[in-house]
Order: structure tokens, then sequence, then C-alpha cells
């Protein structure tokens, strides 16, 4: 391109839309290069629902306080202390000032879901859900004059010394390149590239089901890295959760998530269970059962309910496999019926008192004498008809990415980059070691955007 921009940013979520509406508010002139065609835009942001916020009064659709301190503590439970600590407070202090500045650009907000995500006091919802608040930024990214090149397929980043000095990209089916002052990446990881999870997972990883866009390949992350640029994360850890098995193999989105796992009994393909479904409230533990899943024979696992819990979670976009009986549910969902009825047998018999059974929160209605235990909402799978699902490893996003600081500025070993930024799931890994807390991405997203967007402006400027 002939035009000399200020900044360019790569990708077009969530994390890029920030930088690019914060650098545009600053007086630069930005330009996005998105991957993916204009109707599938927005990255793996068009699936999100809602945004975890700290907050220390009501605030918009928020409830009651939620402290630094909380959320760190809810961080450290599902990362088994695997965070940057400077970083994880940085985002987490941040977002309480973000819930304003997103209303301001155009995102409404609506009171929480009910169901197993009740979270009305920790992440505020998108009223439209992800697809609404991409929308609502691109609106306000074209008013400000940023220039959106759809389809622009980014092959290189040439790092030269300490800086970026050309981009090459296609468009429109031809190879062009730009030399803008400075870059922020926001190109998500590298989940859409089947070859290169099985690199990192082995085999198992041609069953993973990927939530969300088919675009996030890690093309610019490989390209940075091979150059030396600092990473951060372990490849082999993702926001992997359990999805319906009867998802597509990429884009399927939230909808294809289950919430009934701490309900029920999640068996394998041997009919075994193998960890404590009632561990937690759903939000806080719902991530990490892709693993758990991804570790079973032929990474799958089967959810089995009755009807007494049907309606206690998020209605699921397919319905449930229905039996009579346990015995013709095992059969439907190709289950061994004597091992299955066994499992279930073994359950209810270790099951107790279930007068305190509180869907909403930790009720301590558990097993006894089984292993593994069932620690929460343990009732007796007793009442025809019962139900199942299969269970399949979808993965959100990988954790391998560009580690950054509390300016969102990329490094060598020999030092900074002078002007290359990253925001978003492309840097996600410096704080989310392993494991993932509801609504954190879209914070990380939105905080190390707008860091970014600043610090590129300031430098162009």
């Amino acid at each position: 391109m002939t035009t000399q921009f200020d900044l360019a940013v790569i990708g077009g979520g969530n994390a890029a839309l920030c930088a690019a509406i914060t650098a545009a508010e600053r007086g630069a002139k930005v330009a996005i290069l998105e991957t993916a065609p204009k109707a599938y835009r927005g990255g793996n942001s068009r699936h999100t629902r809602n945004f975890r916020c700290m907050h220390s009064t009501p605030l918009g659709p928020l409830v009651e306080d939620y402290s630094e301190t909380e959320y760190f503590e809810d961080l450290l439970k599902v990362t088994d202390g695997k965070t940057d600590e400077k970083l994880a407070r940085l985002a987490i202090r941040t977002s309480e000032e973000c819930l304003p500045w997103m209303e301001r650009r155009g995102v409404r907000f609506q009171p929480s879901l009910s169901g197993t995500l009740s979270l009305a006091r920790t992440n505020a919802f998108f009223m439209g859900g992800g697809k609404s608040l991409v929308n609502a930024y691109y609106r306000t990214a074209e008013k400000l004059g940023v220039k959106v090149l759809y389809e622009a397929h980014v092959t290189h980043l040439e790092l030269a010394g300490d800086q970026i000095t050309r981009i090459d990209y296609s468009h429109e089916d031809i190879n062009r390149q730009m030399s803008p002052k400075a870059v922020v990446v926001a190109s998500g990881g590298f989940q859409a590239d089947t070859d290169w999870l099985t690199r990192a997972w082995g085999p198992a990883a041609r069953n993973f089901l990927i939530r969300g866009t088919p675009y996030n390949r890690g093309v610019v992350l490989a390209d940075l890295l091979a150059q030396g640029v600092q990473s951060v994360g372990d490849p082999t850890q993702c926001h992997a959760v359990a999805i319906d098995g009867r998802a597509p193999k990429f884009d399927g989105g939230i909808v294809t998530r289950l919430d009934c796992v701490p309900f029920s009994i999640v068996v394998n393909k041997n009919a075994k269970r193998f960890y404590d479904e009632g561990e937690d409230v759903w939000p806080k533990r719902y991530a990490i059962w892709g693993r758990l899943v991804a570790g079973q024979p032929d990474q799958v696992g089967y959810v089995i309910i009755d009807a007494k819990s049907l309606n206690l979670f998020m209605p699921s976009v397919f319905p449930p496999i229905k039996a009579d009986t346990l015995e013709e549910l095992a059969r439907k969902m190709g289950l061994p019926e004597a091992e299955l009825r066994k499992t279930v047998d073994e359950f209810n018999a270790a099951c107790g008192d279930t007068s305190a059974f509180h869907p909403m929160e930790l009720d301590a209605v558990a097993t006894t004498n089984l292993m593994p235990p069932k620690t929460n909402w343990a009732r007796p799978i007793t009442e025809a008809p019962f139900y199942g699902y299969s269970l399949r490893t979808g993965v959100t996003f990988t954790y391998l990415g560009l580690k950054v600081d509390e300016n969102a500025q990329c490094s060598t070993a020999t030092g900074p980059i002078r002007n290359l930024w990253a925001a978003g799931e492309t840097m996600a890994g410096s704080i989310l070691g392993q494991g993932y807390l509801a609504g954190f991405g879209m914070t990380i997203g939105t905080v190390f955007g707008r860091i970014a967007g600043q610090e590129a402006a300031n430098y162009a400027n």
C-alpha cells in the first residue's frame, strides 16, 4: 500500500479492535489486517458472552462487589499458581475502568444469565453476545478513520535489529508490503492448525474440535518465534472445554458447550468415571474438562443424567439422547451396558442425604467411599427417562504465545523490540499458565489491547 500508516494491527477481534480504537483516538493513522472475510470478522470474540470485571461497588449490570484479592484468588485456583502475578494483577485492576470505556464505545450489557452461569457479581454479559460487541467496535473504528482490510493474510514481519521494518501480506490475490511505524499483533493462537496441535499433543489432537475461528492458525506467531521473539507458555496448554461431541470441527462456538457436568456422572468409553464432577461451581472448573476428556480413550466422554436434573442447566444446542432405561441409553450411546449399570449402581449407593442439594452453590452433598468422589451435587441417578451427551475436547485458544511486559511490548533475548506490541490470545499465556477463568480472556484482550494501542500511538507520534 502506498498509504503510510502509523500503526498496523494484525488481527480483527476484541484485542485488535481495542488497540486500533485507542491508537486512533490518540491521532494515529491505523490499519487493521484481518485474515477472515468480513462476515467472519472478530476472531474468537464473536463467540464470547461476557467480561470478568473487578469492581468495588455495583457497576453497570454487576451487583455487589468483586475485589482484586478475590479475583486473583479465583485465578490462582484455576491456574494452580502458574501466572505472572504482575501482569495478572494489572489485568484485574484495570478491568474496572474498562467496562465504562466499553460502554462509551457502543458496547451494551445485560443482566447475567441464570442456570450454571450465575455470574451476576463477577461477569458483565454483552447484550447480543460477542458478535454485537465486535460490530460495535467496528462501527467505532470506522468513525475514527481506521482502515480495515479483510482477507488480508499476513505471512511475514521483517525483524531487523530491534524493530519491525516491513509487513508482507496478501490481499485480493496480490502480494503486498507495508511499513508502518508500529505494529500490534493480536492474531490469536495456533489452535486451528491441526498439524501444529498434533506436534504439541501427539495423535490425540486429531480428535479435537476447535470451538472458535478456523482462521487462527498461528502464522504470525510462528514467524516471530522463528526470528527470536521471546515466547511464553506451554504448547500443550490451552483453553479447552468439553463440548458436545456432535459439534462441527471448527467454529461451533459457545453454544456447543455443555453445562450439565455438575449434575451428572461422566464416564469414558468403558463406562468408567474418571474425575470429580462436582469439584466446584461450573464457571470456575468447566475449562478443565477439555483436558480431562483428552486423556480418555479415543478422547471422548459421556454425560449421564436423569429426569430430575434435565432442567438445571443451560439448554443444549443439540437435544440429549433419551432412553427409558440405563441399558437402552448405553446401547444408544455405544457404551457397555453391564459396565454402565455397575458404575451407576456404585455411584447411587455412595450417595447419602440429598436434602441440602442446592444447584447454584457448593452444597457439600457428596458421595462417601467412592473413587473418584463427587464432592457436591451428588444425587442418585434413578429417575427415568435417562439422558446422555457425548463429550469431545473443544479447544478455544492455545497458550503458547508472545512474551510481553506491563506495556504489552515484545522482546528478543537482547532487549525490547521498539515498535512491536502484542495483545489478546497471542500473549495470554503470559497470564494463563494453565486452566481458565470464565470471561478472563476478554479481560486480557481488552486491557492489553488498550495498553498496546496507547503505547504504539505514543511511539508513532
